[in-house]
């Protein structure tokens, strides 16, 4: 499934988010998103997702126009995965990946064991199928996260759309949650990431999109694209790049633009 965005614009009544966005996602990639703080990456994933329907421009999803596709049906093509949180009620793990099949049920139906195989397969796929009877609630937060990404693979979208999906991790659980999500692309999903770690994005995506001012600063190859002059742009951070055996490696200067 093939995502592409056309001369995409949003405003906030009179302030204007994003301007001019034109990018598109291919099968199989990781795209990560890349901008200071209200730069407007999450306006565009609600955009992406429907949530958001006056804009301006075009988001097409094979070809057809977003706006007109169903809320249901959409959920059949893209999958949204949000931040680890903790969920005010005891649902077990099985039963939150199993959330994501409710697209494909009419009202007041309940899962059916075919279901129930899928999700046992998207929990396998991340990781998490022993975590099954466990309380969602009592995961810690990489955990969570890949139970979420788990409900998002058993939604059976191609498209997957994670916003800061990190955000709120240790270290060793967010190179975890990364490096499944960077397992899917080679399974042919597509996901649609944005972090405030270009590092994250250095290391795990196939093309970075950085967004400043509203509009697109640079898009292209992650190697090619995120370069020191990008940082200082979108971060006025001064950085250096090292190469070592595990890959490049960004080294913030010490001084006064820390």
């Amino acid at each position: 499934m093939k995502l592409e965005i056309k001369n995409l614009s949003f405003a906030y009544r009179d302030h204007p988010v994003l301007q001019d966005i034109n990018f598109d996602t291919r099968p199989g990639e990781l795209l990560s998103v890349l901008g200071p703080n209200g730069v407007g990456k999450s306006t565009l994933f609600r955009c992406i997702l429907g949530i958001l329907r006056d804009y301006q421009g075009e988001i097409l999803l094979d070809g057809r126009e977003a706006r007109g596709i169903a809320q249901r049906e959409m959920a059949s093509m893209i999958a949204y995965i949000p931040q680890s949180h903790r969920p005010t009620f005891g649902y077990t793990v099985q039963d939150t990946v199993l959330m994501g099949v409710t697209h494909r049920l009419s009202p007041f139906a309940a899962p059916r064991a075919e279901h129930v195989r899928q999700a046992r397969e998207a929990m396998a796929r991340v990781g998490v199928q022993d975590m099954a009877d466990r309380s969602f609630a009592h995961l810690s937060g990489g955990e969570q996260q890949l139970v979420l990404v788990a409900r998002a693979l058993c939604q059976q979208s191609r498209i997957l759309v994670m916003d800061e999906p990190t955000s709120s991790l240790d270290f060793g659980n967010q190179l975890r949650v990364l490096a499944c999500v960077r397992g899917l692309t080679q399974e042919g999903y597509t996901v649609l990431l944005s972090t405030h770690n270009p590092q994250h994005a250095l290391t795990f995506s196939h093309r970075i999109l950085a967004l400043h001012d509203g509009g697109v600063a640079a898009l292209g190859d992650a190697g090619d694209t995120l370069t020191p002059e990008l940082i200082w742009q979108l971060y006025q951070v001064e950085v250096d790049f090292v190469d070592t055996q595990q890959g490049r490696v960004i080294v913030p200067h010490r001084g006064g633009s820390l």
